[in-house]
């Protein structure tokens, strides 16, 4: 996510874009030739780009703010000292329900009965293009791509830097039996080695059934793709339904709030367990992420039983604290009679049991 990686300056928004021209493997490719053909026939593809559902007056990012950003910055945007983990084992962790693991931001892993579904990983120290534009938190790289287990499905939300992790893939590349991602994201995959038999691109709404019967089903978001800012939304940005068994989540990626949530709790939902995104809102990007207590309102939307906040604790990617999200989401989600789950990074979690309440966030 340059644009929100971000906050960062003018000189090094312009490294970026540099890059882009080839000479870093991890800015990726953009689809050419049948690949981008084939995204020109979709409804959702326009003028050179994919676009949002929803019309809205601020698509576009002010970048006059940004350098006023950097001058009033919080101070308390990072910890004070390492976040607290909890290290499992999660090559033979069982359990007869489905066990969420989260490694924060976005990353996770779902064990289920019916495959290892791992999103968004990133295991890399920083976020970006190069080492050093956005460094994790202390206490937040513990995990690495030699702790999963052989995964089942890799799912993509979309290509910015904090979702897909050019390092991380790299690595674990070989484990990986299928990815599902975002239409046009597989070109940066199969320029990464990635054999493109193994992956699979959905637009909105569409579904793949996997062999161990798995379903993974891409609906709609409301954000934007590049990995630099020559050329934006050259590849589609989704949120995701997986069902596994009788149970059923919601992965939201990254997201404005808008009226998909409604329509999508009401195409796929009721949802055991929803993760939404609570953090790296700016009024530098009003429309592309929730706003501190709106994934209450979401998972509302959602028909979720539980929440899940994700999109937070590693990276400084915005001028907030860096717990405010979970602070001003718990009594938002306490008034709308929400169920709100926690854990700590690494701690893993079973469906159907209680909600990971212990606060250990509390800090400066």
């Amino acid at each position: 996510m340059i644009r929100s990686c971000l906050g960062i300056g003018v000189v090094v928004l312009l490294l970026i874009t540099i890059v882009g021209c080839g000479l870093v493997k991890s800015v990726g490719k953009n689809p050419e030739g049948e690949a981008l053909a084939r995204l020109d026939t979709l409804s959702n593809y326009k003028n050179g780009g994919f676009e949002n559902l929803a019309e809205r007056s601020d698509t576009t990012v002010k970048r006059n703010k940004l350098l006023l950003l950097l001058h009033n910055r919080s101070k308390i945007t990072r910890p004070s000292h390492g976040l607290p983990w909890v290290k499992t084992d999660l090559k033979t962790l069982t359990a007869p329900a489905p066990i969420v693991v989260w490694f924060g931001h976005s990353s996770l892993l779902i064990k289920t009965g019916q495959g290892n579904v791992l999103i968004d990983p990133i295991f890399s120290n920083h976020a970006g293009p190069v080492p050093g534009l956005m460094t994790a938190f202390q206490g937040t790289t513990n995990y690495h791509a030699k702790d999963m287990p052989p995964i089942d499905v890799l799912i993509i939300s979309h290509d910015h830097y904090d979702h897909m992790d050019y390092r991380t893939l790299k690595r674990l590349k070989d484990h990986i039996k299928t990815a599902v991602v975002p239409m046009g994201v597989g070109s940066d995959l199969i320029y990464w080695g990635f054999d493109p038999k193994k992956i699979i691109e959905l637009n909105w709404n569409q579904s793949v059934t996997l062999p161990g019967g798995l379903q993974v089903t891409a609906t709609p978001a409301q954000h934007r793709s590049n990995r630099t800012y020559a050329k934006a939304n050259k590849t589609l940005w989704a949120s995701y339904v997986i069902q596994t068994d009788h149970y059923r989540f919601f992965y939201g990626g990254d997201s404005g709030y808008g009226p998909l949530f409604k329509q999508i709790g009401q195409q796929y939902g009721p949802f055991d367990l929803a993760f939404l995104e609570c953090g790296q809102y700016s009024p530098n990007w009003p429309w592309a992420h929730l706003w501190m207590g709106q994934a209450a309102q979401a998972a509302i939307d959602l028909q979720a039983r539980l929440l899940q906040p994700i999109h937070w604790a590693k990276f400084e990617a915005a001028d907030h604290p860096w717990n405010e999200p979970v602070k001003e989401l718990l009594p938002a989600a306490e008034k709308l009679g929400v169920q709100v789950s926690i854990p700590r990074i690494g701690e893993p979690y079973t469906l159907g049991n209680p909600p990971k309440k212990t606060v250990w966030w509390n800090f400066k």
